[in-house]
């Protein structure tokens, strides 16, 4: 048993790859990790974005596409399925045996059309149809925009994996939706994930503690991302905790995931964003160095999140926002940032195909 095989029993969270490429795939990595205890994968613009350019694996098949005459985004499209396809057979068993609980491959709309909703539930339509996987979920933005299309997409089958939210103000709109999806439509079955990201919470405000500069802020440091993580989890509870009860395995239960866990400050635990949210139901996305230094150590006993800890989570954000941290802005500015990272990303790899597309014309 390895340490990603303990995370999931006996503390019933589920470690997850945050990389997807075709080296993963073709290489028989990914394979490696499912044995070693992964048991789902995500992507987004700018993992495939980094697989494409740094890759020769996909040179063959945009030469036939742009042979084709294939667009340069249905081009990317075409990249894209072809190895999300790949990756939820790898994964379909463990999907099979946990009754849908984990084994998803999560595949994201177009950064593009994040503030449009209309597109978005589009898109998403289009992106299910197209893989024809039971254990595909689609990646939703929580943005204004888009936090209606989810309960939409759930009442239809759709699996979603709900994306890039700081706020808990955001993450109860999304459970929400989940809770709504399932309470009107009992015959679905579709599942959800809600993703919440840590470590950027935590580069943001640590920065705006550093130039506060007062002994009281710097103690702060690395503190704002597991108080939200674990406020977040105490959101879950009161959304999903009677549901767990009679069934764990339910898909009423929309799981929190945990996003973008590496550890960005060389001055932290290397295992900071691991250790602290170890939480029954929830999921943990990790980057291949995470998952490595898992593999290499992870403390024999760890902590469940509780009761105590939701108060010192409550305690830590009232210090924060009393020393002068302005959360909603924090918050904003993480959504903006996030969003335009995506879409840069996306447009940079367009560039990289459109390159190697005139380059074998």
């Amino acid at each position: 048993m390895t340490n990603l095989h303990r995370l999931h029993k006996p503390y019933n969270q589920s470690p997850w790859l945050d990389n997807l490429s075709r080296e993963l795939l073709a290489s028989g990595q990914l394979y490696n990790y499912i044995y070693n205890g992964i048991r789902g994968v995500t992507s987004n613009p700018t993992i495939i974005a980094n697989a494409i350019n740094s890759s020769t694996l996909y040179d063959e098949q945009i030469k036939r596409l742009a042979f084709e005459g294939v667009s340069t985004e249905d081009i990317y499209w075409r990249l894209l399925i072809d190895d999300i396809k790949s990756a939820c057979d790898a994964f379909r068993t463990i999907w099979d045996e946990s009754r849908g609980e984990d084994g998803y491959v999560s595949l994201e709309v177009s950064p593009l059309i994040a503030r449009d909703g209309q597109a978005t539930l589009d898109m998403a339509r289009h992106l299910w149809k197209e893989v024809d996987r039971p254990n595909v979920m689609i990646k939703v933005p929580a943005t204004e925009e888009c936090i209606p299309v989810i309960e939409t997409l759930l009442s239809e089958g759709i699996n979603v994996n709900v994306t890039l939210i700081f706020s808990l103000r955001v993450y109860k709109k999304v459970a929400e939706a989940h809770s709504a999806s399932h309470r009107l439509h009992r015959s679905v079955d579709s599942r959800s994930v809600a993703s919440l990201f840590i470590s950027r919470i935590d580069s943001e405000v640590d920065k705006r503690l550093e130039a506060i500069g007062t002994e009281e802020a710097l103690a702060l440091r690395g503190k704002a991302a597991i108080a939200q993580g674990q406020l977040a989890y105490d959101i879950f509870l009161d959304n999903f905790a009677k549901a767990a009860v009679v069934d764990s395995d339910s898909s009423a239960i929309q799981r929190l995931l945990w996003a973008s866990t590496s550890t960005k400050n060389p001055d932290y635990d290397d295992l900071i964003y691991v250790t602290g949210l170890i939480a029954p139901l929830t999921v943990n996305t990790m980057p291949e160095e995470t998952i490595k230094t898992v593999l290499d150590h992870l403390p024999k006993e760890l902590e469940n999140t509780n009761l105590e800890m939701f108060t010192d989570a409550l305690d830590t954000v009232k210090k924060l926002r009393d020393i002068g941290i302005d959360f909603d802005d924090v918050f904003r500015q993480l959504e903006e940032e996030g969003l335009k990272k995506f879409e840069d990303a996306f447009t940079e790899m367009l560039d990289v195909i459109e390159a190697k597309k005139s380059s074998s014309l």
